[in-house]
């Protein structure tokens, strides 16, 4: 939900958002912003950011537009402010490198998302070297970048080896439950004092016995026979590591969602850099027009100003989302981990695949049954009931077998066979409320879980009917914006011939070619948003690795 309201004083308004900044939100706060702007181009515009809690990379562009165009954005919180000042710091780097530009308000475009991490399967591996920089550039499809990412994004190799870990911890737990033997061989020389071990002085006797030479070797084991303290400990542990390679699973599938966004949002940058050349090719087209025909002394002086202007405008245009272009580019190759001097070029193109829109009940289904963090959840529910059984049978007695054999003598050539062979049953009879504790602290642990479990149903819930509302109204924007562009598109050459037979001024040239410029941006974000759409749904049920890793 986003609440967008403005409040206006004196010659400044301050626009209020609230909520998170995502997804269809973005959209609805960029129409807000072009009403404002329209209704009022010459005033001043507060954006005061302090209510958004969540802000993604199509809500950072659109702020990085907002403030392009004049908006002077104010924040709260760590994480906003980091984005403001990143936007603000881009904003005037970007005005030193071109200052010998005339900055105009007329249209700028929504580009770049840069999406970040996490990680793929249960077997440690180290992370796969860098692609070598041969000065060719790498060619990238979704797929391949989707599977250089799994092999070596740090955050994915990170969770790899975590899980890992959590198997270790698991055979380490089983090792107490199975015999422990050693080997031990010693030569020492033992002098007793005979009165402090037996706490009598005999009269004419030595006070001590010695020195005398033993010799001893011999191995010696330890077995629990009945223990449920260290089984249920066990099996705690193994769930543990079935909630860690969960959890890797999870971070496998959010590293495929962050590779197929920057991807697709690359593919966006690219678009519009193609939409802005082809503009520039039709400012000229227009501009050479209008000088024409004030050089057959047809066309007018103001004409072929007016021509001029909106060149130089799309030309600015043009250097914008050249850079965006390469910035996304600059994403995409960091979450890849390669090589920094790495050029990488995209294979595939920004385009509508048509599916059938899934229904909301299946769809939860099914993300319930395949969404590895509720399995993990699952998993962690059992590890902590282990723990509570493990601590309620502290109360109950253990029985464990220990014993040694050894050749034993005060020379290596005079030694027999000695051995000691013991059972012993331990029955704990106070424990000072430490068993007790332990149970009541398994018992919180339980119903946080339980706390969790029905938030995380809710959350995968949400989830799934909020990407599936997203692809819906996704799919109908492709279908509006497809029309708009034919549409424009007609106006212009209109446009054009009535401007060329001299019926009409140049006017409607340029406002065709606006409108045409609005209807190419919103084609893209449309296009952009329907491919976002369909990865955040394979998200929101766990599929995103059958959906785009092969």
């Amino acid at each position: 939900m986003l609440r967008v309201t403005t409040d206006k004083k004196k010659s400044k308004t301050v626009l209020s958002v609230e909520g998170r900044l995502a997804g269809q939100n973005v959209a609805t706060l960029e129409q807000c912003w072009r009403d404002l702007r329209s209704a009022s181009p010459q005033e001043k515009f507060y954006v005061n950011l302090c209510g958004v809690s969540f802000i993604d990379g199509a809500g950072k562009m659109l702020l990085k537009t907002m403030h392009h165009e004049g908006g002077q954005l104010i924040a709260d919180g760590c994480l906003n402010q980091a984005i403001v000042k990143e936007i603000v710091g881009q904003e005037k780097n970007g005005t030193r490198a071109e200052s010998s530009v005339k900055k105009t308000p007329i249209i700028f475009y929504v580009l770049l998302f840069g999406l970040l991490m996490n990680a793929s399967g249960i077997s440690a591996q180290q992370p796969a070297p860098a692609a070598q920089v041969d000065g060719s550039p790498l060619k990238l499809t979704l797929d391949r970048a989707v599977g250089l990412a799994l092999k070596q994004n740090p955050t994915a190799q990170i969770a790899v080896l975590q899980a890992a870990q959590s198997v270790q911890d698991k055979n380490i737990a089983r090792a107490a439950l199975l015999p422990q033997a050693d080997l031990q061989v010693y030569d020492a020389v033992r002098r007793s004092n005979i009165e402090a071990q037996l706490g009598i002085n005999f009269p004419g006797f030595p006070q001590h016995i010695g020195p005398i030479n033993i010799f001893n070797a011999g191995p010696s084991f330890g077995m629990p026979v009945f223990d449920l303290n260290l089984w249920n400990r066990y099996r705690s542990a193994k769930a543990g590591a079935n909630v860690s390679k969960d959890n890797s699973l999870a971070t496998r599938e959010q590293v495929i969602l962050l590779v197929v966004s920057q991807y697709i949002g690359t593919l966006r940058a690219m678009a519009t850099v193609e939409a802005a050349q082809s503009r520039v090719e039709l400012a000229q087209a227009l501009y050479d027009q209008a000088a024409d025909l004030q050089t057959e002394g047809v066309g007018t002086g103001i004409d072929t100003l007016r021509a001029n202007v909106e060149l130089q405008n799309e030309k600015q245009a043009l250097l914008v989302a050249q850079t965006d272009r390469d910035a996304s580019l600059f994403g995409l190759s960091k979450l890849l981990n390669l090589e920094p001097r790495q050029e990488i070029e995209l294979a595939d193109s920004l385009s509508f695949f048509d599916t059938p829109q899934p229904e909301v009940d299946p769809s939860i289904d099914e993300a319930l049954a395949a969404r590895p963090e509720w399995k993990a959840l699952q998993e962690q529910t059992k590890a902590a009931e282990y723990d509570k059984k493990a601590s309620q049978d502290l109360r109950l007695p253990t029985l464990r077998v220990d014993g040694d054999w050894a050749y034993q003598g005060t020379r290596l050539n005079n030694g027999i066979p000695v051995y000691n062979y013991q059972a012993t049953v331990d029955v704990p009879l106070f424990t000072g409320g430490r068993t007790h504790a332990e149970i009541v602290k398994s018992d919180l642990q339980l119903k946080v879980l339980g706390e969790q479990k029905a938030d995380l149903r809710n959350q995968i819930a949400l989830d799934v009917k909020t990407a599936l509302l997203n692809l819906k109204s996704a799919r109908n924007q492709v279908e509006v914006a497809n029309l708009g562009v034919q549409l424009s598109k007609e106006e212009v050459d209109q446009a054009r011939d009535r401007f060329k037979a001299g019926v009409a001024n140049n006017i409607e040239v340029i406002q065709a070619q606006d409108a045409l410029a609005r209807a190419n941006d919103n084609q893209i974000a449309a296009l952009y948003r329907f491919n976002q759409a369909r990865a955040d749904f394979a998200r929101s049920i766990g599929q995103m690795e059958k959906v785009y890793a092969k």
